[in-house]
């Protein structure tokens, strides 16, 4: 179920216009197909209740230091992460490449993202 998931987020990453960064993009894209990829949503609990994506972990980024070798002990898979603008998220990637994760990405906002996974 979770690749199947990941799957439609996959694919609705695809469809992102090309303001979200072709790079970043195809980067998400690649990190998702990994079977050990790790989707966080840093919001707060309340927005993560309010709708999250399929398979996304809600760990907000200022306790992702504490949790992240819990969840993501292997710090060569992938590690995608979203938030309401991507703004969150990209200090969530700062925070995990200083920590040493090589494969940290900002998909970016959750606005953008969930009505192209609802669609698949």
């Amino acid at each position: 179920m979770r690749q199947l998931l990941l799957a439609a987020l996959l694919s609705s990453l695809l469809s992102l216009p090309a303001a979200a960064g072709e790079a970043e993009r195809a980067a998400a894209m690649q990190a998702l197909e990994h079977p050990d990829a790790t989707l966080i949503d840093v919001r707060t609990p309340e927005e993560f209740a309010d709708g999250a994506l399929p398979g996304a972990l809600n760990i907000e980024t200022a306790d992702l230091a504490a949790q992240i070798a819990e969840v993501a002990p292997d710090k060569d898979a992938p590690v995608v992460l979203y938030c309401r603008t991507g703004r969150r998220a990209g200090e969530a990637q700062q925070l995990l490449e200083s920590l040493g994760y090589r494969q940290v990405i900002n998909a970016g906002g959750y606005s953008e993202l969930a009505p192209l996974v609802d669609a698949d």
